[in-house]
């Protein structure tokens, strides 16, 4: 799935426990705006995981994944609303 972000925007709106992500590097916007948090970037080093540190929504990094997808799926945010280039 394209997306307009180089960097994969997540929001988890539907307070699922944990979010997959093809990326190790990626932003936590909260919920889908207006309700987002700051816009944080998380980057997982050498850590197969992370936490936000505004809305402690965990993240863990799902290799199966591309760097543009993650599980569950509606999670992906694109404010355009594109589902490809």
């Amino acid at each position: 799935m394209a997306t307009s972000h180089a960097i994969p925007h997540i929001h988890n709106t539907s307070g699922v426990a944990a979010i997959r992500v093809g990326a190790k590097t990626f932003m936590c916007i909260g919920a889908l705006p207006p309700f987002d948090h700051p816009h944080v970037f998380l980057n997982m080093g050498d850590e197969k995981s992370t936490i936000c540190p505004y809305c402690s929504t965990y993240f863990l990094l799902d290799p199966q994944l591309t760097a543009h997808e993650c599980a569950p799926s509606d999670c992906l945010w694109n404010p355009h609303g594109e589902t490809s280039l």
